[in-house]
């Protein structure tokens, strides 16, 4: 030990006796006094500092400009990591580390480089035996972890980690050739005594910067739970600033069927997989036998994100189970990886998601004043025929005073048209009816319209399917269920356009 560390632990000892003799002395103190014990406490912490504050890891050849590890082997009850240099330092950065052998892993490297940083930083807090006669009293005969730190000087240094001291955050180390034993803040060796894993980033997929977010121009889902595919793609009518149908997400369903998306529940989906973060790491390196035991060899869900700037993601996920804390995870892995991950299924819901949880429910997402033509066909022989055309063609036409209505080829009220343009897009499914038989029975409603900027015809028909359920048809395909009193309201509206009563806006 250096001379100025026996320096202060001999000044210490002193304050230690004088500290006991105030001590005794309080104790005869009348009790009006006992707030002079503040003395004692002062003293008693006094002794708890011997030999704080000392630099364990010192470097004998440094030249005035410092020292810098060059390697750090960490031996603990796992196995042995080898740190590496993998930048130098330079001016503007310090040296950063990598794990030798594991340089093809995505590793944490701020999370490595402590390996190297904490050891020529670390200070003593207190020396809690300076003869080190009972190493085994402080778990420093069988050392929780074994460091060997080699400067780019050619010094090494080691050192070893005991147990945790009774104090809060607070652990035993020894340095090897010494007889001292320390206690050191457990922020400065806890990491040694982490395992492989724990240096693995467990983000999946890197999160671009949003100036070079690629444009997601197709996610597609194959499940072993479902018998058709669930396809997304990116919806072109979204980088027109002027159009205004649809919803806001910039995709839509194409499989299993046509349909929009919701932005708040769709984007985990769509854009889930940048930023997917792990619980855990379940294989590194892993074999093909690890691939088969996660359920990876055929795996139960198949991601596949098709991105515009060349690159192609496919993420392959286990079939859900229960971790030992109750949460639902999978495993997961890249198809061309080697790393399988652990991931919580609230991450990863391409495992559970059904198409109805992400589609939005409007089924006519055509904006008003692009519609050309619209007609409505009751089963009671009802009928009604639109046609709308802007005033003026070459003007920004947004509102109902911008348009001739034609009603039965008799002129009408562009804004009452409006309103019940309004009330038909309100109808909200409730369920996809996919593979639903089409009734045989005559449709309660049939609506037919034509769209100028999709330059598409669309025809939506109402069957009856129960009391309180009507079946939905587009273009002669099954698609949705919603309530059968929206219908009943419907019909009811549909009466109302000739008598020019309010349109009823609620139903039940």
């Amino acid at each position: 030990m250096n001379k100025t560390a026996k320096s202060i632990i001999g000044l210490s000892a002193a304050v230690v006796v004088l500290g006991g003799g105030l001590a005794a002395l309080m104790l005869t103190e009348p009790k009006e006094n006992e707030n002079t014990d503040s003395s004692v406490s002062s003293s008693e912490e006094s002794s708890v500092a011997e030999g704080s504050g000392i630099v364990l890891i010192q470097d004998e050849k440094a030249t005035e400009a410092g020292s810098t590890v060059k390697e750090v082997t960490v031996k603990n009850a796992d196995g042995t990591l080898h740190v590496v240099m993998d930048k130098a330092p330079t001016d503007e950065s310090a040296a950063t580390y990598t794990l030798d052998g594991y340089k093809d892993i995505p590793l944490n490297s701020s999370l490595v480089s402590t390996l190297a940083n904490n050891a020529v930083n670390m200070t003593s807090s207190a020396i809690v035996d300076e003869n080190g006669e009972n190493p085994a009293k402080f778990g420093l005969d069988n050392p929780q972890a074994e460091i060997e730190v080699k400067f780019q000087t050619g010094t090494v240094k080691k050192f070893m980690v005991g147990d945790k001291a009774p104090a809060n955050s607070e652990t035993y180390v020894m340095i090897d050739g010494e007889n001292t034993i320390y206690t050191v803040s457990d922020s400065y060796v806890a990491n040694y005594r982490k395992v492989l894993n724990d240096f693995i980033d467990t983000v999946i997929l890197e999160e671009p910067p949003e100036d070079s977010y690629p444009k997601i121009n197709s996610l597609k889902i194959e499940r072993e739970d479902i018998d058709y595919d669930i396809l997304l793609e990116y919806d072109k009518s979204s980088d027109d600033s002027e159009y205004s149908g649809g919803t806001s997400a910039s995709h839509v369903m194409v499989e299993p069927t046509d349909a929009y998306l919701t932005v708040e529940r769709s984007e985990s989906i769509t854009n889930g997989m940048f930023g997917l973060q792990a619980e855990g790491i379940y294989s590194v390196h892993c074999k093909d036998s690890d691939i088969a035991e996660a359920g990876l060899k055929e795996p139960f869900c198949t991601v596949t994100m098709d991105c515009d700037d060349g690159n192609k993601y496919t993420l392959l996920l286990s079939e859900p189970f229960t971790d030992e804390n109750n949460k639902k995870c999978c495993y997961a892995m890249f198809d061309d990886g080697n790393i399988i991950y652990i991931v919580d299924t609230e991450n990863a819901k391409w495992c559970t998601v059904m198409p109805i949880d992400i589609a939005s429910r409007i089924m006519i997402g055509s904006y008003v004043w692009n519609i050309t033509d619209l007609s409505v066909k009751c089963s009671d022989g009802t009928s009604e025929e639109f046609v709308i055309k802007p005033k003026d063609e070459n003007a920004d036409n947004t509102k109902a005073s911008d348009f001739d209505v034609t009603r039965n080829n008799n002129a009408f009220d562009s804004e009452r048209y409006r309103q019940f343009y309004s009330f038909l897009i309100s109808a909200a499914a409730e369920e996809f009816a996919l593979g639903e038989k089409i009734p045989d029975s005559e449709p309660l409603v049939t609506v037919e319209y034509s769209d100028s900027y999709t330059k598409k015809k669309t025809k939506i028909e109402f069957y009856e399917y129960s009391n309180l359920t009507a079946l939905i048809a587009i273009n002669g395909e099954s698609k949705y269920f919603c309530a059968k009193s929206y219908v009943d309201t419907l019909l009811e509206n549909v009466g109302r356009i000739e008598t020019g009563e309010e349109y009823i806006k609620t139903w039940k």
